[in-house]
């Protein structure tokens, strides 16, 4: 018996996870899309409905959810909207899209989502409500904290230590032993040579802090 899912948030990022849901047979059933802009309820997303605010997954009880929120603007929005939930953990679902290559061991948090073609090559923990887009690569014993979003091809080479809520853009690259610090941005394509301070936004090849203008 499949398990009901909702999805908070209808955005792009939703639409991704809805997809990947649907790629594992009997596992999910998304019931619903929740949104906290009224324009987007009673609106559909690609054929399933957006039933109204976030707050209403204390009115499902028996559905579990996944946060699908993500932006490089706002690399805590994922934490607070769990945070402002405070949904017990077992309401969370993890999600790994069947495409994806998780060797055997490998611990996901809840509310862990990873999509087509994420690879992790050794057992290692990955946090909570962590997303990994498309062709993310975990090696040899990175250690990935709670929220924190990899956006298509990020990589990271062992060793590697991501805080909670950074955000590491399309295609970056960090190389082994380097830390990446809490609510720390990392650029698309930015190879990261060196420990990235929490909360710096840094770019470029070697990447190096951006100087607001």
């Amino acid at each position: 018996m499949s398990q009901s899912l909702l999805l908070v948030g209808a955005g792009g990022l939703a639409r991704e996870v809805l997809a990947a849901a649907r790629a594992v047979p009997g596992e999910f059933t998304v019931r619903g899309l929740l949104d906290d802009d009224p324009a987007r309820h009673g609106s559909d997303v690609d054929g399933v409905p957006v039933l109204g605010p976030s707050d209403l997954v204390h009115e499902h009880t028996d559905d579990q959810v996944l946060v699908c929120v993500a932006s490089p603007g706002r690399p805590e929005g994922r934490a607070n909207v769990v945070r402002r939930l405070d949904l017990p953990a077992e309401r969370y679902a993890t999600l790994v899209h069947p495409a994806a290559s998780v060797a055997h061991g490998v611990e996901l948090g809840a509310g862990t989502v990873l999509l087509a073609g994420a690879v992790i090559t050794a057992p290692q923990r990955v946090g909570a409500h962590v997303l990994a887009m498309p062709h993310v690569l975990f090696t040899h014993d990175d250690l990935v904290g709670d929220f924190a979003t990899c956006a298509g091809r990020a990589t990271l080479a062992g060793g590697v230590v991501v805080a909670e809520s950074a955000y590491l853009g399309a295609g970056s690259l960090v190389r082994q032993g380097v830390r990446i610090g809490s609510r720390a941005v990392i650029g698309m394509g930015a190879v990261v040579l060196a420990d990235v301070p929490d909360g710096e936004t840094w770019v470029g090849v070697p990447a190096k802090p951006l100087i607001p203008s």
